[in-house]
Parts: structure tokens; sequence; C-alpha cells
């Protein structure tokens, strides 16, 4: 899908987020009724990466079978190298590899080709290999771990920009996904334009309270604020 194709306007969405934390963006999709959009077993392959906002760019693996999960599956056109040469510049790579913690299903290579095309970052509930060489390219990388056999070791790749399973979250093509240190957040293509608008309200609201926090207020009728410390917090935004 095209940019200006979307429900929602991406790159005010990404400017917007990027001062809006994966813990805050949760809260707001649980006021909205969404309770799974964590996705699990995401973490930072390397502490202190920066947020990151982007649309998603799915990819699939199932478990293995022998005869599709060979070296020679890497040259069909249905393949991993195939879905690189797919992704648009900015996107994030959302890969459900099932959870399969002994199957590396990206390695220096593929993250070095994925950082020359100007994907965003890689986030998947699998694991990668070659980690040192998949650090030195610079993609930016939330995965469960690292392993050194390859991924036709545990899974077969089948296809992308699908539906998938990532992490226990469903993930649709051009869904927006937030990564920071605190893992992976998913939020629906058709919310964007709602969460960032509350997200911006909340993280100004929450800025405001831990400097009553640091004044010495007690947190009951503080947080979650009462009639009269949100009369004080909007005199407060009023002045600003």
């Amino acid at each position: 899908m095209s940019e200006s194709s979307l429900p929602y306007d991406e790159q005010k969405a990404i400017k917007a987020l990027k001062g809006v934390t994966t813990a805050t963006l949760t809260t707001i999709l649980l006021k909205k009724g969404l309770r799974n959009v964590w996705l699990r077993g995401a973490a930072p392959l390397k502490a202190g990466q920066p947020r990151i906002i982007g649309r998603a760019f799915t990819l699939r693996f199932v478990p293995a079978r022998e005869d599709l999960a060979t070296p020679e599956s890497w040259s069909s056109p249905i393949s991993t190298r195939g879905a690189i040469e797919a992704m648009p510049e900015g996107v994030i790579a959302v890969v459900d590899a099932m959870g399969v913690a002994d199957a590396g299903i990206f390695g220096d290579i593929l993250c070095a080709r994925m950082a020359k095309r100007g994907v965003a970052a890689l986030v998947t509930d699998g694991v990668v290999r070659d980690v040192a060489g998949v650090l030195s390219t610079g993609l930016p990388v939330w995965c469960s771990g690292v392993a050194a056999p390859p991924s036709v070791a545990g899974l077969t790749f089948v296809n992308w920009q699908e539906p998938i399973a990532c992490g226990g979250v469903a993930v649709y093509p051009d869904d927006l996904i937030v990564v920071d240190d605190d893992g992976a957040v998913l939020i629906p293509a058709k919310l964007v334009d709602e969460v960032v608008e509350a997200g911006i309200e909340q993280e100004r609201l929450e800025g405001w309270i831990m400097r009553e926090v640091e004044a010495g207020h007690p947190l009951p009728g503080l947080y979650p604020a009462n009639v009269e410390n949100k009369a004080r917090y909007e005199a407060w935004k009023a002045s600003q």
C-alpha cells in the first residue's frame, strides 16, 4: 500500500510518536479495548536503540518441512531474499517466526541488504544469527535472541505482506509499529490518528504528574488525577 492510500498520515504519525513511549501506547490502546498489542519475545538486540516508528511489512514462516526447508529454497522467488527486495524504504519488517529459538531467520548479509534499502528496523518473535555481523550493519533489531543454525533448520519461509501472528499479536500489513527499550507495540492502521492525538496528550499529562511527584505531592488524587488536580493540570497546560 502506498503512503497516500494509508488510512493515516504516516509522516505526521512518525513525527508525533517519537515522543510517546510504548508503555504509554499500551495504556491508550487498553482504554480503547485492545489488550493484545505488545509483541512477545521482541526485545532490543542492542541496548539504547532509538525509538523507531514505521508501518509493518510482514513476513511469515511455518514449521520446517524437509522437502521445502532446504538451502536451495533461498534461490526461490518466494524467499526471504525476494521479500527484502520488495520492502519500501522506511518500513519495519515484522517477521512471524513462531517463537522458534534455534533457527536464525536473518544473518548479517540479509540485514546489511535491508539496511541498504532503508528499512527502519527488524522485529521478530524469533532469533537472528551472525550476531556480530548483524550489529555491524547498523540495522536496529528487536528479537528473542540469537542462534547459529540457519532458518531452514527449523522453519520454512512462505510469504510476505499478509496477516501474520508475531509474538502472539495479529499484525496486518501497514499497521503501525513502535519499538523502543520496552519492546514492540502495534497500532492498528485505522486507529493511528486517534492514538497519536491521545498519545501526545497522555505524555504531556504524565510529564506534569512526574513534576508534581518530584515536588513532593502524594499519589492519591494525583495519579490518576481527581477533579481538583485535573483543574490544576488544565490551568498549567493553558499557561504553556
